[in-house]
């Protein structure tokens, strides 16, 4: 089982989503988080006034998923996420994480059972 952990553009989630279930994963975590990397912030004006934003709003998905689904669910979002054929800075990262154990707290299923359908 592995954690994938996908920071996106929020315009994207619908596409990712649509991409996503067409590969038969549908059980994901969103969060809204606000961070930066290569794309550094952007600058806008308010009330007169040159601001500087630090911190870009993006989303945070965290899908669980079985090792079998690993490659179809990264190769999803990549796909849904980019930003025009090649991609641009500030579509995000994707972190794959081991996933040591996982329960279904209504039956109590434990491991890959509890994540499938």
């Amino acid at each position: 089982m592995k954690l994938i952990v996908a920071i996106i553009r929020p315009e994207k989630l619908d596409d990712v989503q649509q991409v996503l279930a067409q590969d038969d994963v549908f059980l994901m975590t969103v969060s809204d988080v606000r961070g930066f990397g290569k794309q550094r912030g952007f600058t806008e004006v308010y009330r007169g006034q040159e601001v500087v934003e630090r911190m870009v709003p993006k989303l945070k998905l965290e899908i669980a998923v079985n090792d079998a689904f690993v490659d179809a669910t990264v190769d999803a979002i990549v796909r849904a996420a980019r930003t025009g054929d090649t991609g641009n800075v500030g579509d995000g990262k994707i972190f794959i994480l081991p996933l040591d154990q996982c329960i279904r707290i209504r039956t109590g299923e434990m491991g890959p059972d509890s994540i499938g359908p």
